[in-house]
């Protein structure tokens, strides 16, 4: 017996006999059913994917999910050693006479001290965390969580040398960590690109080395507070640049491994801004107080590296009515600043005597 069709005629030793009508009513709903269940049938090929999760939970590989999380993790430890460096090169280079401002004798000078060492090792530091928080998430989200490291460092502080902090001080970490929440939620900063074209940086480096020399010159004309005010911000430009430079270098590590890391010219340039950023750091420590150059510091690195991220990697913020939130953030960030780089534990000065009742 030789069946010609399933659902046609069959053909038995020169009989013609045709299917019943319940027979055709069985095999039309089989292969419906068939084609139904072929729509939601999973491919027979690789892991189930609840069982590739429970596997990558096990061999503790990161999902894709975990790089926001890693990135916050990492920007708040770069926060903290950031905003311990600044306290300890402050304390060395107030100590340092105004004849050697601008000039490489300053670093020669400040290498000699214990205290400034040991803020250059915080420095190392924080650039390993930095650099594996710009690997993980945007520059418009690791950098502006920066601000929190004077408010973590004077709390760290309080407790390392057990001197509480005044009350002035606790409303200037509130209005830091309130004004960072508020700007961060309005702005909701994401997407972008994980590198740069080439051709793309020509114009940044252009502007950036204008606007360096801009603030460099104006505060050779000034004194005190106001040229550490400008020379907080040109080294806030430096720092923001370094942190854009080092994204994109990390974006060749992942993508080429260390051969095309090491023939990355942003690699280089990293280290070319981060020494000059660090130069003009210096300077603005040098000049004024604490509370000049400190929140000068602190929102122009975050502003300038939000503006690195929207234009050379492509970052979204919000715009339109979210502006108002935005700027009243920045403004608490800003006034929390000043309120906390008056502090004695922020200046590496020593507290005044307590009033005798």
């Amino acid at each position: 017996m030789r069946c010609l069709r399933a659902t046609g005629p069959r053909v038995f030793l020169g009989v013609v006999s045709a299917p019943s009508p319940g027979r055709l009513r069985r095999t039309e709903r089989q292969r419906l059913d068939s084609i139904e269940g072929g729509r939601h049938r999973r491919p027979s090929f690789g892991p189930h994917p609840d069982r590739a999760h429970r596997d990558e939970s096990r061999s503790g590989t990161p999902r894709p999910h975990d790089g926001p999380v890693i990135s916050v993790l990492f920007a708040v430890l770069t926060a903290i050693s950031n905003g311990s460096a600044s306290v300890l090169q402050r304390r060395a280079a107030s100590t340092v006479p105004d004849a050697e401002a601008m000039r490489f004798s300053l670093i020669k000078h400040l290498a000699r001290k214990k205290v400034w060492l040991a803020g250059i090792g915080l420095v190392l530091v924080a650039a390993v965390c930095q650099a594996v928080a710009l690997a993980t998430g945007p520059i418009a989200v690791v950098q502006p969580i920066f601000v929190i490291e004077l408010p973590a460092t004077l709390l760290i502080a309080s407790c390392v040398f057990r001197r509480p902090l005044a009350r002035s001080a606790w409303l200037g970490v509130a209005a830091v960590t309130s004004g960072l929440a508020l700007g961060m939620a309005a702005a909701a900063p994401g997407g972008g690109s994980e590198s740069v074209p080439g051709y793309a940086w020509i114009p940044a480096l252009i502007i950036t080395g204008i606007f360096e020399a801009v603030l460099i010159i104006w505060s050779r004309r000034l004194r005190g507070n106001a040229r550490a005010a400008l020379l907080g911000l040109a080294a806030a430009c430096g720092y923001a640049l370094t942190a854009a430079l080092m994204k994109d270098a990390m974006s060749r590590l992942e993508s080429g491994g260390v051969p095309a890391l090491v023939t990355a010219w942003q690699l280089y340039g990293t280290a070319v801004a981060g020494v000059g950023a660090l130069f003009l750091l210096q300077n603005a420590l040098q000049a004024g107080w604490l509370v000049a150059s400190q929140p000068m510091l602190t929102l122009g690195d975050a502003l300038i590296s939000i503006t690195y991220g929207v234009t050379l990697f492509g970052e979204s913020l919000r715009a339109g009515w979210w502006l108002l939130p935005e700027l009243i953030g920045v403004a608490l960030i800003a006034a929390g600043c000043v309120e906390l780089a008056r502090s004695p534990l922020a200046s590496g000065s020593k507290p005044p005597p307590p009033r005798v009742r």
